[in-house]
């Protein structure tokens, strides 16, 4: 069985940025675009991909997207260009 999982960072139509986790990140961004994902970004789209990380697995990708999320928008700017 596959452990991977993702922590990401999507950029919104109106310019804000969302992060999550995911263990597909494909189908994650497929699902945000038709609405169907987060409620924050369901009235922002379409949104798009504008950084990832891999990790072994869901927990530590969950704890990584709850670090990013304590981020200010500065800081996950220059995490999003250190790609």
């Amino acid at each position: 069985m596959d452990d991977k999982a993702y922590t990401y960072i999507v950029e919104c139509a109106d310019g804000t940025l969302y992060t999550g986790w995911t263990t597909d990140i494909e189908k994650r961004i497929e699902t945000h675009n038709e609405g169907k994902g987060a409620k924050y970004t369901r009235s922002r789209l379409p949104v798009r991909l504008v950084y990832y990380e891999i990790h072994g697995n869901r927990s530590e990708a969950m704890k990584r997207e709850a670090a990013i999320k304590k981020l200010s928008r500065k800081d996950k700017l220059k995490l999003i260009h250190t790609l």
